[in-house]
């Protein structure tokens, strides 16, 4: 029987809280940052939890964790 494996990428991209939610860094905020506002900016600090609707598939991609 293969061995399972987790997703590469998705092992960067997201951490699993001690609660069983999962945290996903921000997206829009890398480059083309001078047409956006200091506002818009702002609010994409920090990282926000993965939505309940995509948990499942997240979830599947690590599954160790």
């Amino acid at each position: 029987m293969p061995k399972m494996k987790t997703k590469s990428g998705a092992k960067k991209r997201f951490r699993v809280r001690p609660g069983g939610t999962v945290k996903r860094g921000q997206a829009f905020k890398r480059h083309i940052l001078t047409k956006k506002s200091t506002k818009n900016k702002r609010h994409l600090r920090g990282a926000v939890g993965v939505h309940e609707s995509d948990l499942n598939s997240v979830r599947a991609m690590l599954p160790f964790a």
